[in-house]
């Protein structure tokens, strides 16, 4: 099967190299070698975090340590600030774990703005509280800086983000915003396969986990800290060993990079698909808290996205249709891990070919 070049907001394109450390022969989970390779890659994605908060590090999808934020956290109700269907999804993650929980979903390609906040935290109805800091949907990212005075006003509230697919490409200093519970996943800026998701984990987050009864197994913050603290680095059950290996040698990368160096290149490259798209069609999302990793277009020429997808398909690339209700009315082009301005060139250039612009 030809492989596509993956503009897509996940899975992301995976360096060779990248691939080959999971090739990496394996060892035991409960070995000393395991457990210096968990705590260097600790150690480097607190780097990556800005944060000295605990790591918990998982297989799975960023789907699962949602859930175990906020059912782990929620002692009495959550609210969801939703800005799209990733902000949706933690709201149903809620409902089906049986935690009380309201949702405020504001018009899609719009953000969350801090009188929303101020306006359900002040009534002093909710102890934790979610965000979804970069919607996939709709290409749009929240401002953490002007949230994050709100949040800190209300210092009994767990304040959890969701960084899936903005960690590795956009700059989040946990611990200066006050964030409770910051939560990734390996497929995106990341630039790794899919199978692996991460968080960092305040003691404010710990202690409201102490206080709630019901926190599942597989997903209970308490006992995965546990055995991190009291097992040197380890897990109550099996971690994917070769996402493990492929973390470590990705993190490496990204620290030589820079991360001011990284945070800026995806900059750049965001800003050359935004001036494209503001050229030949239009912005879906208010340009002011458009995302640095993924641009969502406004379909403002009725073109074929599907049509347009498989012409691309043809050539080698891959783009996303627009995400659930808007399929047709928009389309997405990720610029995420290890693309270089050049790549992004390359299919734009394409693009323009294909529909003759």
């Amino acid at each position: 099967m030809k492989h596509k070049k993956l503009f897509i907001p996940g899975p992301v394109e995976v360096d060779s190299e990248v691939l080959k450390a999971m090739s990496t022969p394996m060892i035991g989970h409960r070995t000393a070698e395991y457990s210096e390779l968990q705590r260097g890659v600790t150690e480097k994605l607190r780097k990556l975090m800005y944060t000295k908060n605990d790591i918990v590090i998982s297989t799975s999808s960023g789907t699962g340590l949602l859930e175990m934020a906020i059912r782990n956290c929620t002692a009495k109700r959550a609210i969801v600030f939703s800005v799209g269907a990733f902000g949706n999804r933690w709201y149903q993650i809620a409902k089906s774990n049986g935690i009380p929980a309201d949702k405020h979903e504001v018009e899609w390609g719009t953000p969350i703005k801090p009188e929303m906040v101020e306006e359900y935290l002040s009534t002093g109805n909710y102890d934790l509280a979610t965000v979804t800091h970069n919607e996939t949907s709709t290409g749009l990212m929240n401002n953490l800086e002007e949230l994050a005075p709100v949040f800190n006003k209300y210092p009994d509230v767990v304040w959890c983000i969701d960084t899936v697919s903005s960690l590795g490409g956009v700059k989040i200093e946990v611990d200066r915003l006050g964030v409770d519970i910051c939560v990734s996943s390996s497929q995106k800026a990341l630039g790794l396969p899919p199978g692996l998701s991460v968080a960092s984990v305040s003691e404010k987050a710990i202690e409201r986990a102490e206080k709630v009864e019901n926190r599942g197994y597989y997903f209970d913050m308490l006992l995965l800290l546990k055995y991190i603290r009291e097992r040197n680095f380890q897990y109550p059950s099996t971690p994917s060993i070769a996402h493990m290996f492929a973390l470590e040698f990705q993190l490496n990368r990204i620290l030589k990079e820079g991360l001011d160096e990284r945070f800026e290149r995806h900059r750049e490259m965001a800003e050359r698909v935004r001036a494209w798209a503001k050229e030949y069609f239009d912005l879906f999302p208010v340009e002011e808290y458009a995302s640095n990793t993924v641009t969502c277009i406004r379909n403002t020429r009725g073109i074929s996205v599907k049509e347009l997808s498989n012409e691309l398909g043809q050539r080698g690339f891959q783009i996303s249709n627009g995400y659930g209700s808007l399929k047709e009315k928009t389309f997405r082009i990720a610029h995420m891990a290890e693309m270089k301005m050049e790549d992004i060139d390359e299919l734009l250039k394409n693009i323009e070919e294909i529909l003759k612009l």
